[in-house]
Formats: C-alpha cells, sequence, structure tokens
C-alpha cells in the first residue's frame, strides 16, 4: 500500500506543503482540504512541492486546478514544484499537466528554493 502524505510549513511569506504519494480520486481530497485551510489561514502565497507525487489522476489535476482558481481569487499566488527528474524516473505530473495542455497555467520550479526566490523565472512549458 502506497502512502499518500502532505506535509506543510512556512517560509516567509509563503505556505509550502509537500506532497507525496499517489495523487487520484482517493487521496486528492486531502490536498483540496490542505490548499483550503492554507487559504484560510491567511496564507495566498502557497508551494506546492509535488516532487515525490509518482502518480496523477485527472482528479489530481483537478485540484490543482482548483487550487490555482481559489490562489488568484484572493490575489495570491500558486507555484508548483516539478523537478525534471523527481519521484522515481521524473515527474509523472509534469508530464500529465503537459500531456493535458494545462501545464502552461502554472508556474513550475524545479525545487522549492527556486520557487520561493523572487529572481527565480517559472521554467517553460
Amino acid at each position: 500500500m502506497v502512502t499518500f502524505k502532505v506535509t506543510g510549513g512556512e517560509q516567509g511569506e509563503w505556505a509550502v506543503l509537500q506532497v507525496s504519494g499517489e495523487l487520484d480520486l482517493v487521496t486528492s481530497p486531502v490536498l483540496r482540504q490542505r490548499v483550503h485551510d492554507a487559504v484560510a489561514e491567511g496564507h495566498h502565497c502557497l508551494v506546492l512541492d509535488l516532487s515525490e507525487v509518482f502518480f496523477c489522476d485527472s482528479s489530481g489535476v483537478g485540484v490543482l486546478i482548483a487550487a490555482r482558481r481559489l490562489i488568484r481569487s484572493c490575489q495570491g499566488r500558486l507555484r508548483l514544484v516539478l523537478p525534471a527528474r523527481g519521484a522515481a524516473d521524473g515527474s509523472h505530473v509534469n508530464r500529465v499537466l503537459g500531456a493535458l495542455g494545462v501545464r502552461r497555467l502554472f508556474d513550475v520550479y524545479g525545487d522549492v528554493d527556486a520557487a520561493l526566490g523572487d529572481e527565480g523565472e517559472p521554467m517553460s512549458a
């Protein structure tokens, strides 16, 4: 059995949620709730570190799009960490977002430090 886990913390103005495991129909409500909790606590700048997510289905993508919509409604910023070589053989989430044509909707960074930096530019789609 694969463990799905969302852990979080704060780094400056940013709330950072590290997600690991499979992001699917069963686990995506957990991430959705954690994003809502962060916003309810007043965090409008959010980094989702998805580097340890090795599977993502359409419900996971739906949570990411909903998170983007929620953060934008608060005039906040959402950044995703999707390294080219993440969990096992590359970021499955990155490939899924690209295949669905929605990766361009997100500011994507290779690691948390880059996502937290003000001078760093997102990686191109």
